[in-house]
């Protein structure tokens, strides 16, 4: 083997190797630790634990269980070394041969090597079934099966060919995209997007970004005078982004502070306020309360799963969570609960 002269190798393969001499040291004396090898296959199992008192039986089984070589065609070398191809080999077991003999018998060193040699010519092993993988015969569809399978992607492509003859997969998804950012555009700001416009169900809008209809889309274009309801769809629009950025903007936070007791509803939860602003990927956007809580009642660290943004430190995944200012009331009355102490009040009053 080539001498390593890196010195940032050299102290890694210090500090990985830095245990060997004791590695065992916190073993019973009873157990026996020893890497398994295969005559057929490349895979090693490393540190597999034993007793002393397991049988060559036991071994065999074990070596069933990983190679797929029953009791009946191993050859069982016991070497000195981890290597299949080096080491002086301790003992040689014939198949069927000292099948009740405990392993202790043998005085094997922890980390020894036991190899099998798989004697059955006609194993699958020896044919590389078990680890070659350009044995497999890998499916392929072919595109007259995949034209007749239905709900799949070019099923419902043509689906919407045959009411849209104009309709084609890139234009969708270019579609898709710009409604997605309409959508965060109005989620953030309370702007309507040219284009688009609030859904509106009977007598009452949904809040739901959609795209704008081909009549509004003609009239616009044609500069006629929108309809009575268009008019009324934009009041709605700017009525329903001013209740948004009141109860979810920088008011809903103000009458909170940072570092500052509160408590937390539903559950009326109590800890310390450790974020308040703006949280974009959580919910509906707009200006949350992020609170380390006293007791492990919570759903997160301080981190937005979404996206993996960290606002606070917990000290536990549940011991955090963002709550909206209006379900949050800050101040000194909501110190931690001293548990002990509620319990030497029932007591008492008991």
């Amino acid at each position: 083997m080539a001498s390593i002269n890196n010195a940032d190798l050299l102290a890694l393969k210090s500090y990985i190797t830095a245990t060997d001499a004791t590695q065992y040291n916190a073993l019973s004396a009873s157990t026996l630790i020893l890497d398994l090898t295969h005559s057929n296959l490349h895979q090693r199992h490393a540190e597999i634990r034993f007793d002393t008192h397991d049988t060559v039986d036991t071994l065999r089984r074990r070596i069933y269980q990983k190679t797929g070589t029953p009791p009946h065609s191993q050859h069982l070398q016991l070497k000195s070394s981890s290597s299949s191809s080096s080491g002086v080999v301790y003992y040689e077991i014939l198949p069927n041969c000292e099948s009740e003999r405990m392993l202790g018998y043998y005085s094997l060193p922890l980390g020894a090597n036991v190899h099998c040699i798989d004697i059955d010519p006609h194993s699958s092993s020896a044919r590389g079934a078990y680890e070659d993988t350009s044995l497999i015969t890998k499916y392929r569809m072919t595109d007259e099966e995949y034209d007749r399978r239905r709900g799949t992607l070019r099923d419902w492509a043509r689906q919407n060919k045959e009411q849209d003859p104009t309709f084609s997969l890139k234009r969708h998804a270019r579609e898709h995209a710009e409604l997605v950012e309409a959508r965060r555009l109005y989620r953030e700001s309370g702007v309507v997007k040219e284009g688009f416009e609030i859904e509106k169900m009977e007598s009452s809008t949904t809040g739901m970004i959609v795209r704008c209809s081909s009549e509004t889309t003609n009239n616009t274009t044609t500069g006629s005078n929108p309809p009575a309801t268009t008019t009324a769809a934009a009041s709605d629009t700017i009525k329903s982004s001013e209740a948004m950025m009141n109860e979810y903007g920088p008011e809903s936070i103000g009458h909170l502070t940072l570092h500052s007791r509160c408590q937390v509803q539903p559950g009326s939860r109590r800890g310390v306020i450790a974020y308040l602003g703006q949280i974009d990927e959580l919910g509906g956007g707009g200006y949350w309360v992020g609170v380390i809580l006293d007791e492990p009642m919570g759903k997160t660290d301080g981190t937005v799963q979404s996206s993996g943004v960290r606002y606070f430190e917990a000290p536990g995944s549940n011991r955090g969570g963002f709550f909206r200012g209006k379900n949050v009331e800050g101040g000194e009355d909501f110190p931690e609960i001293d548990i002990m102490e509620e319990l030497d009040d029932m007591l008492t009053s008991n």
